[in-house]
């Protein structure tokens, strides 16, 4: 009951301030009138005092990005967003792959171990049939080679391994292209924009500041493009770089456990 007279007095107080505002805009809606015919007369004569000044308005950040990749050049600045869009595409594609090959070692090497003191080499190897990643199929390879002894063993492990290796390493050059090609195409326009530039200026017969400065603008902006598009490139390249790393890592230091293990084992039998 206290919290519905505390909602009912505050729904009063709202009514009454809003009640009491509309009557204070009322009194004071002519004095608020001249103010305003004050200002625009204002503006007016500063604008006619200063033409060139522009009013201000806000643009769209769509609308400035179409802006730039027209002033650009369509050809060069489609180009560059191409190779951003493909440099994207196999960035995530591989990243994605990166996250399916993660594998908890600890917990496989144990699966393992327990399943060749159960069931010997063929459990061994349903376990690894039954586990997603590079790491469940270089020790797969390894089992099948169980019957030729511990070093040939050892020497497949590592043999698979740099196969997995190639495979999570695969289109990186792709990425590696589009890197250099997006900076490339940048420059190449600068190049291309600043000899326009030049040739305007001789068509003029005159050094005007007002050619010389967009030449040079529109000539930048394919630098600025494909310079952007090389450092987010270049970020998910490293990112990639550094999950492969941490994978070789792990299965290295999973292939030597597993060969500890297999030693253990063939000194049991």
């Amino acid at each position: 009951m206290k919290n519905f007279f505390i909602l009912l007095a505050s729904i009063a107080m709202m009514a009454f301030s809003a009640q009491f505002a509309a009557a204070q805009d009322e009194t004071t809606a002519p004095d608020s009138a001249a103010v305003a015919d004050t200002a625009a007369a204002e503006e007016a004569i500063a604008a006619e005092a200063n033409p060139f000044q522009a009013a201000p308005s806000e643009i769209p950040l769509h609308q400035q990005l179409k802006t730039k990749f027209i002033e650009g050049g369509p050809g060069f600045m489609a180009s560059i967003i191409l190779c951003l869009i493909f440099g994207l595409a196999i960035s995530i594609e591989r990243i994605l792959y990166l996250s399916l090959s993660k594998t908890n070692t600890k917990k496989l090497l144990s699966k393992i171990e327990t399943a060749l003191n159960e069931g010997g080499v063929e459990a061994a190897k349903e376990v690894c049939r039954n586990t997603r990643g590079p790491v469940a199929s270089i020790f797969y390879q390894g089992f099948l080679r169980m019957d030729q002894g511990i070093e040939v063993v050892e020497k497949t492990v590592v043999s698979y391994g740099s196969v997995q290796m190639s495979l999570m390493e695969n289109n990186l050059t792709w990425v590696a292209l589009f890197i250099a090609l997006s900076t490339s195409l940048g420059f190449l326009g600068t190049v291309v924009g600043m000899v326009q530039a030049f040739d305007a200026i001789q068509a003029a017969g005159d050094i005007s500041p007002n050619v010389v400065a967009g030449g040079m603008k529109v000539a930048l902006i394919t630098t600025v493009g494909g310079l952007i598009v090389a450092i987010i490139l270049q970020i998910f390249y490293n990112y990639i770089v550094s999950r492969i790393d941490s994978l070789s890592i792990d299965m290295e230091d999973a292939s030597i456990s597993l060969v500890d293990i297999l030693v253990k084992y063939e000194n049991k039998k």
